[in-house]
């Protein structure tokens, strides 16, 4: 029942700008599922959200690594053949006609911040801020960060995923460092990231969708790795369960939430998070 409860509630916040860590946290201390098991068990429970993820958009990633692939080759075959010309010229060419490899190497260069912040600190993190009352002033911190940020007049310089530069993703990869703490949502941190570099809102949503791929599963399989000898035969099959359920949810609400960030903003999540963070620090005050 706990992974099922576990499982739901993975799913349904992963994508959305809420932390789904958080609510797993406040979800454990509520069901009395703490420590150190319970963490990595939160943890290796994204992994079916992220199979929602490949699955959902498995058309456009077929496109992006097979484009990859056959312009990794031309780009080979043609870089030594080409005449002398300036390092900005010879950039500027390869991004118009190697879009595929860039875009990779994007989401390398976002992935990259917190997956170093995160080896560095995670183990301190998870020790001391993995608690109901930073999930809680974390809720409302980001709730007024995302009402300030939808309040701003932006220029938008990115209106589709193939006009995401390095630049952007390099700010969305800071960005993304603020969800490595408990509350603060990598959704919510990327899509704000990714804003505030000049993308439209839908493309910044769908951005974090992409560069939730390296970063939640390699968290995963490292989490996993970490607590191999913690975890006994019943609970991989719990965690098996949980993952199912986590990934059958997600997939609903990727689709939904696409469709939502097309027409509205993301105020209504700013508003979610600010009474949610209220009610738990009158709770557990």
């Amino acid at each position: 029942m706990l992974a099922v409860i576990l499982g739901i509630v993975e799913g349904l916040t992963e994508f959305l700008p809420v932390s789904s860590t958080g609510h797993l946290i406040l979800v454990g201390h509520a069901l009395g599922f703490t420590g150190d098991v319970a963490a990595n068990a939160e943890i290796s429970i994204q992994l079916g959200a992220i199979l929602a993820v490949i699955v959902f958009e498995r058309e456009k990633i077929g496109r992006l690594l097979s484009g990859a692939w056959q312009e990794q080759k031309v780009l080979r075959t043609t870089s030594a053949n080409q005449p002398p010309a300036a390092w900005s010229d010879r950039v500027k060419s390869s991004m118009r006609n190697h879009p595929n490899v860039w875009f990779l190497l994007g989401l390398g260069i976002a992935f990259l911040p917190a997956a170093i912040l995160g080896l560095l600190a995670h183990g301190w993190i998870k020790s001391h801020l993995f608690t109901p009352l930073t999930v809680a002033l974390t809720s409302i911190l980001g709730g007024i960060i995302i009402l300030i940020v939808e309040a701003t007049k932006r220029t938008t310089h990115a209106k589709s995923l193939d006009q995401v530069s390095a630049v952007h993703a390099f700010w969305i990869g800071l960005a993304q460092c603020a969800s490595l703490i408990p509350g603060m949502s990598r959704s919510g941190s990327t899509i704000i990231g990714g804003l505030l570099a000049g993308l439209d809102r839908k493309v910044a949503t769908e951005y974090s969708f992409f560069l939730a791929l390296p970063t939640i599963i390699a968290a995963t399989v490292y989490e996993t790795w970490k607590a191999r000898g913690a975890f006994t035969d019943q609970d991989y099959m719990a965690l098996g369960l949980g993952m199912l359920i986590s990934f059958l949810v997600a997939w609903a609400v990727i689709a939904v939430f696409l469709t939502y960030v097309q027409r509205h903003t993301l105020r209504v999540f700013a508003y979610y998070r600010i009474i949610l963070g209220v009610l738990v620090m009158l709770v557990v005050r």
